[in-house]
């Protein structure tokens, strides 16, 4: 059964995700943490059960990326896969490989990345520091 937000409680979590979004935009890595954490509180419990979710989780788990804290990345996205549509999401799979390459767990690092690519190609990957892609390119030969 898929649950749905009514529609106000939507409205005000895209709003709060978009303005995140913007704060990204602008690197304001604590303004838009502030706003997709506030998108979070706004879901109701069972928070992990909403499609929202995941997308909220995954906007977390890239604040965290870009503020070098890996192991909050690990936690956040690990919780994301659990959440609708989060298992085998190319993105999400993109940056728990990125960070866990980062604490040098290269076994799981290699696992996500592969995943990533089976989903996506090259076209996530291609697009990140090109060591992620090297360090692939080591475990697995890529079409």
């Amino acid at each position: 059964m898929k649950l749905e937000l009514d529609e106000k409680t939507y409205e005000q979590i895209t709003q709060l995700c978009s303005e995140g979004d913007s704060a990204m935009q602008q690197n304001d890595l604590n303004q838009a943490y502030q706003h997709y954490k506030k998108a979070w509180d706004m879901l109701p419990e069972p928070q992990h059960e909403w499609e929202a979710a995941t997308w909220i989780m995954t906007a977390l788990g890239d604040v965290y990326f870009y503020s070098k804290d890996f192991a909050h990345v690990i936690s956040t996205l690990e919780y994301a896969l659990a959440c609708p549509g989060g298992l085998g999401n190319p993105y999400i799979h993109l940056r728990l490989g990125q960070a866990y390459y980062e604490v040098n767990d290269l076994d799981k690092a290699a696992d996500h990345l592969t995943r990533c690519y089976m989903g996506s190609e090259l076209d996530l990957l291609g697009e990140e520091d090109e060591k992620y892609l090297n360090f692939l390119k080591s475990k697995i030969i890529l079409n």
